[in-house]
C-alpha cells in the first residue's frame, strides 16, 4: 500500500472527466467492466462489485455497508463510493496524504480508515461520512465529508531514534531507528477487544518497513481505541495546518509474531463467524520465515503477557496468538496462508468474504487504477483457504 500518488491538479481534472464519462455511459471506457449480475446463491449479494478505473494510486481496501447497499473502494488518494451493482455513486478527491485500508462501522454509520502524512510525521484515522458522499470529486478538503483524528502514538514509534544518534532518518526502511520497524498505519477493523474483555474496538495496524538487517521489526503491532468518546477529537482535515487532536494513548497494544512483513498489515478484517482476525500482508525476505501473504488470529485466546522477540533490550507486551492452522513453518513455529486480500477484504461474518483485485487499464494512453471485490468462501484449505463463490455455510 506504498504508492504514494498524489491528487495534483491533472489528476484531479483526469478523475473529474472519468467520473463523469463513468455516470453519463453507467460504466463505459472508464468503468473497463461490466458489473456481474447478483448470484442466487449469493443470498442477495452480487459475485463481485466492480469498483471502476481512475486516474489515482493502486486500490488499497474495501469496506461495505450492507445495510444501505454500498460499497467503497480506497485508490490512495481518492475514496470511490458505488452500489453494489458497481454503479458509482460518489467520490471523495483532495487527499494527498495516503488513504489505505477502510472499515464499516455499523454503529455509527461512518466508513473509517487509516491515513498518513510521512512528510509531517502525521498519522490519522480517516473517517468518512458516506451519507454525504452523494456526487463525484466531494472535495475532502472544503466540505464536511471528512474528519480526522491524530493517533500519537504511531508518531511515537515511527519517529523512535533506536540508535541514539540524535537523527531522525525519515521515511526509510535501510535504518535502525522507528521502533518495531513501524512505517505508518495501514489495517483497520472493528471487533472485539484482544484482551477477551469484550466490547468492540477499533484496531489500527502498523506499517512494518521490510529490513532483513534487524530482529525487532517481526512483529505485527496492533493498536485498539473505544471510538464512541471519539468525537470529541475529531477535526475536518486541514493539510496545511496538520491537527494533533487524539486520544493520548491507545486503550491497547498488541504484538504478533509473524516474522518481519513488506509494510505490514495491509488490510485487517475480524471475522464475526469464526470470531478470528485476518492480516492480508505484502510477503516478507527474512529466510528465516515462511513469509506467508496471510495470517490468522487466533480469536478464541485473549491476549496474554510475554517477551516481544528481538529488541534491543527486554520488553514485554501484550502477545495475541496465530490460528495452529494452515501452513505451518515449524523453524520459527509461525502460521498462515497464501492468498489474496492484500487490497481489500471485508468479512460477510457468515464464512464469505469479499476478496479484492486490483490491476491497470490504459485509456487513451493513460493508465487507469481498477479495483474489484470477488465473492469467496472461506473453507480453510491449504495453501490458499478462500474458493471463489459465495454459498454461505
Amino acid at each position: 500500500m506504498r504508492s504514494r500518488a498524489r491528487a495534483h491538479v491533472a489528476t484531479l481534472f483526469l478523475s473529474t472527466v472519468v467520473a463523469s464519462a463513468f455516470l453519463a455511459t453507467g460504466g463505459g471506457a472508464a468503468h473497463a467492466r461490466t458489473p456481474s449480475p447478483p448470484s442466487p446463491s449469493s443470498i442477495g449479494l452480487p459475485a463481485s462489485v466492480d469498483g471502476g478505473a481512475w486516474a489515482s494510486g493502486h486500490l488499497q481496501g474495501t469496506a461495505i455497508d450492507r445495510r444501505r447497499g454500498h460499497m467503497y473502494f480506497s485508490f490512495t488518494n481518492l475514496l470511490v463510493k458505488t452500489d453494489l451493482a458497481g454503479r458509482p455513486i460518489g467520490s471523495v478527491t483532495g487527499l494527498t496524504g495516503h488513504l489505505g485500508d477502510l472499515d464499516f462501522n455499523s454503529a455509527d454509520g461512518r466508513v473509517y480508515g487509516s491515513l498518513e502524512y510521512k512528510a509531517a510525521q502525521a498519522f490519522y484515522v480517516a473517517i468518512f461520512d458516506g451519507s454525504r458522499i452523494t456526487r463525484m470529486n466531494v472535495d475532502a478538503r472544503t466540505t464536511d465529508v471528512l474528519s480526522t483524528v491524530h493517533l500519537r502514538e504511531v508518531v511515537r514509534d515511527y519517529t523512535a531514534d533506536m540508535n541514539g544518534d540524535g537523527v531522525f532518518d525519515g521515511d526509510t526502511g535501510n535504518t535502525p531507528d522507528h521502533r518495531y520497524g513501524c512505517s505508518g498505519i495501514d489495517g483497520v477493523a472493528f471487533g472485539p477487544d484482544l484482551n477477551g474483555r469484550g466490547g468492540g474496538r477499533l484496531t489500527v495496524a502498523y506499517g512494518v518497513y521490510s529490513n532483513t538487517a534487524r530482529t525487532d521489526n517481526d512483529h505485527q503491532v496492533l493498536l485498539q481505541y473505544d471510538v464512541r468518546d471519539w468525537r470529541k477529537y475529531e477535526r475536518p482535515l486541514s493539510e496545511d495546518a496538520l491537527h494533533t487532536s487524539g486520544p493520548a494513548s491507545p486503550s491497547g497494544k498488541f504484538f504478533a509474531y509473524t516474522g518481519n512483513t513488506t509494510y505490514g498489515a495491509q488490510n485487517l478484517e475480524y471475522d464475526g463467524d469464526s470470531g478470528n482476525w485476518l492480516m492480508a500482508v505484502y510477503k516478507g525476505k527474512k529466510a528465516a520465515f515462511p513469509n506467508y501473504g496471510l495470517y490468522v488470529l487466533d480469536g478464541s485466546k485473549p491476549a496474554r503477557r510475554g517477551e516481544v522477540r528481538g529488541q534491543p533490550r527486554p520488553e514485554y507486551g501484550r502477545i495475541v496468538s496465530l490460528l495452529p492452522r494452515g501452513l505451518h513453518h515449524e523453524p520459527s513455529g509461525v502460521y498462515g496462508y497464501e492468498s489474496g486480500g492484500q487490497y481489500g477484504l471485508v468479512s460477510l461474518d457468515d464464512g464469505r468474504y469479499y476478496v479484492a483485485e486490483a490491476g491497470t487499464v490504459d485509456s487513451g494512453g493513460t493508465t487507469l487504477q481498477t479495483g474489484r471485490a470477488v465473492l469467496h468462501r472461506w473453507t480453510g484449505a491449504v495453501p490458499n483457504p478462500f474458493a471463489v463463490g459465495g454459498t454461505a455455510r
